[in-house]
């Protein structure tokens, strides 16, 4: 059996974009805020062409905007820009946690059970910061499980549009155990290969997830039911 290619290291426009989504998780990059290119590309020791790729497609996805000849600034997102984030994960997590409980093998099955372990750690912590990152994982698996790595790359950058939002719904609209709880029946239903229930499952969590968002990002004027039903449905 031939050996398993060897992973292609990521590529300079690869790693400004990870660079840049890392400034905008820990705070380095305001919303709102001018950042120069070429200071960002002095910072990250590469030429000005990666840099400016790299904001190209970190443009397309909605997390900055680039002002020609100025630089480029973090997007905050309102009520209908969370709306039509909402509206691309529900279109691909959904059926992707319908593939990952017809796919799933043990090996899949005990790789989520240690995400949920981890998270109902977490939540026993009351360590959010840590819980967070088992729930990016546990949703990463079961994409993967689903076979699409565009798929997972395209929710991670949206993962992070919401962040700037105010990094999470915990605290301020639900518990660390509401949310925990959420992923339980998803991945009841991956265990017992139930593609429609976990299907199911994963609606209600992002539903769950986004409406909370939008009322959050919501003005006086936004009504955060209609938004969802016109981009979500």
């Amino acid at each position: 059996m031939p050996a398993a290619p060897t992973p292609r290291p990521p590529s300079l426009t690869e790693r400004t974009i990870e660079a840049v989504r890392d400034g905008i998780r820990n705070g380095t990059f305001v919303p709102g805020e001018l950042y120069s290119v070429y200071q960002l590309a002095d910072r990250l020791a590469v030429s000005r062409s990666p840099v400016r790729e790299a904001l190209l497609r970190l443009a397309e996805t909605g997390m900055v905007t680039i002002e020609k000849n100025r630089g480029f600034r973090v997007v905050l997102p309102g009520a209908r820009e969370l709306a039509e984030i909402m509206a691309v994960r529900v279109a691909l997590e959904v059926p992707a946690a319908a593939h990952a409980a017809r796919r799933a093998g043990p090996q899949d099955r005990e790789a989520l059970e240690k995400e949920r372990e981890a998270m109902q750690q977490a939540v026993l912590d009351g360590d959010e910061g840590t819980f967070l990152l088992h729930d990016q994982h546990l949703h990463g698996l079961l994409l993967n499980l689903a076979g699409n790595s565009r798929t997972i790359r395209i929710i991670a950058n949206l993962r992070d549009a919401t962040r700037l939002v105010g990094m999470s719904t915990i605290r301020t609209s639900r518990s660390l155990e509401e949310v925990y709880a959420e992923h339980l029946p998803i991945l009841t239903a991956v265990e017992h290969s139930d593609a429609e229930a976990a299907a199911r499952a994963m609606r209600r969590h992002l539903e769950s997830t986004g409406k909370l968002l939008l009322r959050g990002a919501a003005t006086e004027n936004d009504d955060v039911d209609r938004l969802w039903e016109d981009y979500v449905g």
